[in-house]
């Protein structure tokens, strides 16, 4: 947008901004994301996703009708070249309460990993640990990610398609120890909306260097597909993510959530009994 109109380019970063705050309103209300005195860890990775959640959080710490605190955690993670300066940098000249965990992840992941194999799930465990244990120690009631709907989208298909599961992200989740709760505010947010704030915000961005190698990654395949329905189904990656929340058990194939083995005909007659039965209520 370089040489733009002042006032367009401000009319559009407001605009951007106003959807954004929309939306993420509507995740943290429909799923009840925070409480009155909670203390929200949000975890920074200096990616474009994780500094509007921050943004998003600190505005709405400023504007909602309840109180609650907000800190910035990143994972210092010891890649070889990380510029471990920005973010204190960013977050200082900000004011923005935050703190780093040191933690050499990337020699772990680079001795467990083969060349060449995904190193994602590795990776992400590790950071999942070393995060609830910090979340532990400071006392956050609350752990937020800031993972998209487009990422939400994208594991659905990738659990479908590799995993033989219907499963994607949820909005809010209760760890299996019970002992935190994590939240996606930018639950409904499309990815492009947060790159287009990226934009306007001027976010001093880091790449992640341990997996930005692996051009063949299965999230990168749905990724491109994504993109590809974009452009020529508009509204198909939104429908998907909608469809998460509107499920029909009795229409799928999970016995665990349907007794299918209980699924019998009521006979005509049986039938004509109850509707004379409902109807005598009425009538009374």
């Amino acid at each position: 947008m370089a040489g733009a109109d002042p006032r367009k380019r401000q009319y559009e970063r407001n605009k951007c901004h106003k959807k954004l705050r929309r939306l993420v309103g509507e995740a943290l209300t429909d799923f009840s994301m925070l409480e009155e005195g909670d203390k929200v860890m949000v975890c920074l990775s200096g990616g474009k996703d994780s500094y509007t959640l921050l943004d998003m959080m600190l505005s709405f710490r400023q504007h909602a009708p309840i109180r609650f605190d907000v800190v910035a955690v990143n994972l210092d993670q010891k890649q070889p070249g990380f510029p471990e300066h920005i973010l204190p940098e960013y977050l200082a000249q900000r004011e923005i309460s935050y703190q780093v965990i040191e933690q050499d992840t990337y020699s772990i992941v680079k001795s467990l990993v083969p060349e060449g194999k995904t190193t994602c799930p590795v990776c992400s465990r590790l950071r999942r640990g070393i995060l609830y244990t910090h979340a532990k120690k400071i006392g956050a009631t609350k752990i937020a990610l800031g993972h998209h709907l487009d990422d939400v989208v994208e594991t659905l298909l990738l659990n479908m398609f590799y995993g033989a599961r219907l499963k994607a992200m949820p909005a809010k989740l209760l760890s299996d120890d019970k002992q935190h709760v994590v939240i996606r505010p930018l639950y409904y947010c499309r990815e492009r909306l947060i790159a287009q704030w990226s934009n306007f915000a001027q976010y001093p961005i880091i790449p992640c260097n341990l997996c930005g190698s692996q051009e063949n990654l299965q999230r990168q395949v749905i990724k491109e597909m994504l993109q590809g329905w974009d452009k020529s189904h508009p509204g198909r990656v939104e429908n998907i993510a909608r469809s998460i929340g509107s499920i029909t058990p009795s229409h799928l194939g999970d016995r665990r959530l349907f007794d299918f083995m209980g699924l019998t005909a009521t006979p005509r007659e049986d039938q004509r009994r109850i509707d004379v039965l409902e109807l005598g209520t009425h009538l009374g």
